[in-house]
């Protein structure tokens, strides 16, 4: 359930970072947030592969994943919130 989480908010994230690109605008906070989505979305891609091949289902469905994945999407939106505060100072101070 993580992965499926992870890669859902890798994907909106992308097209924040596409459509703001598409508008001549950047934003930094965007496309590191993505970036990290994308690199948590392939790492758990790898383990639930390894995993499949021990013999394990290819998705772990259980509430202690949902609960590990919700608490990624928080770190994440957290990091988030965090780099777009500093973005916002960066530019006020220029």
């Amino acid at each position: 359930m993580c992965e499926l989480m992870t890669i859902c908010a890798a994907v909106a994230f992308t097209i924040a970072h596409f459509a703001l690109a598409g508008r001549g605008r950047r934003s930094p906070a965007v496309f590191t947030t993505m970036l990290m989505f994308w690199g948590a979305a392939l790492m758990w891609s790898v383990d639930c592969v390894a995993g499949m091949l021990e013999g394990d289902p290819l998705f772990d469905l259980s509430a202690k994943d949902a609960l590990l994945g919700a608490i990624v999407l928080a770190a994440g939106l957290l990091v988030f919130g965090a780099l777009s505060v500093c973005d916002r100072l960066r530019a006020a101070k220029a």
